[in-house]
């Protein structure tokens, strides 16, 4: 968690890299608990499996497939 860069988009759950930093020691305490319940059992929960996909512009007034890109916002624990 300490290596994930601050002041990126959240993904559908709106949880950012930032609050989990500001649980310090307890925080990860208790994600480590979540995400091992969640392997233990081999059921990633659907919430986690949500992606927002945006169409970005490369250039202002882009009106083509191909003058756009595409990122996708999926969530911090995800990545975690």
């Amino acid at each position: 968690m300490n290596k994930m860069r601050t002041g990126k988009a959240t993904g559908a759950d709106g949880v950012a890299v930032e609050m989990f930093s500001a649980f310090e020691d307890l925080g990860v305490l208790k994600l480590t608990n979540i995400l091992n319940k969640i392997y233990d059992r081999g059921n990633i929960p659907e919430d986690l499996l949500k992606s927002v996909f945006i169409a970005l512009p490369k250039k202002p007034g882009a009106t083509e497939c191909g003058q756009h890109r595409t990122i996708s916002l999926i969530t911090h624990i995800t990545k975690i």
